[in-house]
């Protein structure tokens, strides 16, 4: 018997714009690109990502940022934290990170996103515009910052498959930028990464 799901997709064909990427690009007088935060939960991942959406605003650059706990209200209300899931999770953000980018905007996102198989799959969606930042704290210092008790109720059991106790987390064997969020304040860290998409000719900042 023939799976109607696979037989409606020989129906689908992808259709172009007549507004291209490099026309939108042209607009807003900058690339579209995306810029991933990985780390642990109270990394710092979702603070960083918003001084850094400030910071290039002020700058006059299109962006637009995705947060792991706003997609779940919307999006990916539908999933749960199984590996499965999570992985779903990160397939279904990367995917509108590029509809964002080839929007010619600079897609922010903040998600622990703890596997590098689900990781290496959006980069391969993204291309050469993914820029993979890990936020890079101990544990113990997540711990210490943790104001929704989430470790707290994992190490007691009441939350499953949480990530760092009960679920792995893959640290990035080669991410763009390393970010010392354990140690280094906020303004160091943004400007850490302000300083590589200058130096990388990624984004004109210096108006």
């Amino acid at each position: 018997m023939n799976n109607p799901n696979l037989e409606n997709k020989k129906n689908i064909k992808w259709h172009n714009s007549s507004i291209s990427r490099q026309n939108l690009e042209s607009l807003r007088g900058h690339n579209g690109m995306v810029i991933w935060f990985t780390g642990l939960s109270g990394s710092g991942k979702s603070t960083l990502a918003n001084a850094l959406n400030e910071a290039l605003h002020a700058k006059k650059i299109s962006t637009y940022l995705l947060d792991g706990d706003n997609i779940r209200h919307g999006l990916c209300k539908d999933l749960g934290f199984s590996d499965k899931d999570r992985e779903e999770n990160i397939r279904r953000i990367g995917e509108v990170a590029n509809l964002f980018m080839n929007a010619g905007i600079v897609t922010i996102t903040a998600f622990v996103s703890p596997f590098k198989s689900d990781r290496e799959k959006v980069r391969k969606i993204i291309g050469k515009d993914f820029i993979e930042v890990f936020c890079a704290a101990n544990l113990d210092i997540c711990e210490t910052r943790d104001t929704k008790g989430l470790y707290k109720k994992a190490r007691l059991g009441e939350i499953k498959d949480f990530t760092g106790i009960s679920s792995p987390y893959e640290i990035p064997n080669d991410p763009e930028i390393i970010v010392e969020t354990g140690s280094l304040d906020i303004n160091s860290s943004v400007r850490q990464i302000m300083k590589y998409l200058s130096e990388k000719d990624l984004l004109n900042l210096d108006n």
